[in-house]
């Protein structure tokens, strides 16, 4: 009997890969998904609780859900994630219409539970960890489902670095890698269903297989290379202080590696980054950067950065503007600080005033945004090949809107020439227009009677 199935997502590209997990999951009991949540009959919220804002965000979602519950007695609401993890059982306190409260590591159990559930109409929490390699691979039986272009794929989980702010390793774990033979053959299922770029994930990609026996973050990324009909590869997230001299070596000499790396600083105090335990200094950073761009000129750099920090300063935070202006970052993520449980920072002083800390975080986004356009005001006129994920949000009456990314992860969006689906494809664009968050692009083509580079809407008739 079919059953319906809606997955709402919050946070990270991990949960994002977790959520299509448990879809595929599921579909032995019969469930498919569907794009509504009042169409359900069950509902998964996959949680984040990385900042306080996003556990906000799942717990007003969760409360909005008790009136469609009321309406549908015989739906199912289960909460997964960080924040299942770190609340447990309390999660019925809050919403006592949630019927499965699962953490992060029991995704793969997900089809039992929910059978369980199904049964005989009991809650339950399952939020016990395990401690060896992490799973990722589907049973026997269950089809991979036909990919998009672009795919994610766990490598590993957990966190191991414990700094002062974060949560990470008290609901992820500690660091657990995939097997490189399983994280290949799940790669090579990808690409056989249409993917070509697969985007490594991790909370520490940087230091996969340690402690474990198996190959270097590296050597992964040059098996990875290796696979046929693959065309990009990228790889989130790093942590400064385990990026090595060989993994920087791999931007000059894999050929399918996009030349953009995520190198969160979080600040650009070595106080702060004292007081947040991060292990690297400064001038370390930078040191790496410089490393990162004589070995690949054109590399695209992006970074997080928490804003008031407890004990930050005026100069503190001048610092770390100071650090963006030499670095001149393609892009940011940047957030004010807030307190998690459980996690030494909360017991640290001299915590900084809200209104502060969004004084801060606005003057650094304004700077952020003017560097941005700016580095993308510099491709104007340029040739960039863009793989295309899918039709844009907007469309008008010029044609049909697609949008895709450069290797140097820029958003461009493109009008595309009569019916043709350009989903997986990798035309090549000129840009013609920056904005602070995307380009904008035209097809472009030699023209064979003369080899000049033409507009492709503009090329010679020869060219039709």
């Amino acid at each position: 009997m079919q059953k319906r199935l809606y997955i709402h997502t919050i946070g990270c590209q991990m949960n994002v890969y977790d959520s299509q997990q448990i879809a595929r999951l599921l579909k032995p009991l019969g469930y498919e998904l569907v794009p509504a949540e009042e169409d359900a009959d069950l509902i998964i919220v996959n949680t984040c609780s990385v900042r306080e804002k996003a556990e906000q965000k799942a717990f007003s979602l969760l409360g909005r859900l008790a009136a469609l519950k009321q309406k549908k007695p015989g739906m199912i609401i289960a909460v997964g994630g960080c924040v299942a993890q770190q609340e447990g059982r309390s999660v019925f306190s809050r919403a006592p219409h949630v019927d499965l409260v699962f953490g992060t590591q029991a995704v793969d159990r997900i089809a039992g539970l929910i059978k369980a559930v199904q049964d005989d109409r009991r809650a339950r929490v399952d939020i016990s960890f395990q401690e060896e390699p992490c799973g990722g691979a589907l049973p026997a039986g269950i089809p991979e489902a036909p990919a998009g272009p672009c795919r994610f794929v766990t490598i590993m989980r957990g966190c191991n670095n414990f700094c002062t702010y974060c949560i990470v390793p008290y609901v992820r774990g500690r660091e657990v890698s995939r097997t490189p033979d399983e994280i290949l053959s799940e790669i090579r299922r990808l690409v056989r269903c249409g993917a070509r770029e697969v985007t490594l994930l991790g909370q520490n990609v940087n230091s996969y297989g340690k402690n474990h026996g198996l190959c270097s973050f590296a050597d992964l990324l040059e098996a990875v290379n290796g696979i046929d009909d693959l065309w990009r590869i990228r790889f989130t997230t790093s942590h400064p202080k385990d990026l090595s001299a060989d993994l920087m070596r791999c931007f000059g000499r894999l050929e399918k590696l996009c030349p953009h790396i995520h190198l969160p600083f979080q600040a650009g105090s070595d106080r702060v980054l004292k007081r947040m335990n991060r292990r690297y200094t400064r001038d370390q950073y930078l040191e790496k950067i410089e490393r990162l761009r004589d070995i690949r000129p054109d590399i695209a750099l992006s970074s997080d950065i928490i804003v008031g920090f407890p004990g930050e300063t005026d100069e503190d935070f001048q610092q770390t503007l100071d650090l963006m202006r030499r670095v001149r970052y393609d892009s940011v993520f940047a957030f004010k600080y807030s307190d998690r449980p459980g996690v030494p920072a909360v017991d640290l002083d001299g915590k900084v005033d809200e209104a502060e800390k969004g004084a801060r975080l606005t003057e650094l986004l304004d700077l952020q945004k003017k560097i941005t356009l700016s580095r993308h005001q510099a491709l104007l006129g340029t040739l960039q090949p863009v793989l295309v994920e899918g039709p844009g949000k907007k469309q008008d009456a010029m044609g049909m809107q697609w949008t895709g990314r450069t290797p140097c992860n820029k958003v461009v969006n493109f009008t595309g020439l009569g019916s043709c689906d350009y989903t997986g494809a990798m035309p090549t664009l000129r840009i013609e227009r920056a904005f602070a968050h995307s380009l904008r692009g035209e097809l472009a083509q030699t023209c064979p009677a003369d080899g000049r580079e033409r507009s492709f809407q503009k090329c010679c008739s020869e060219c039709a």
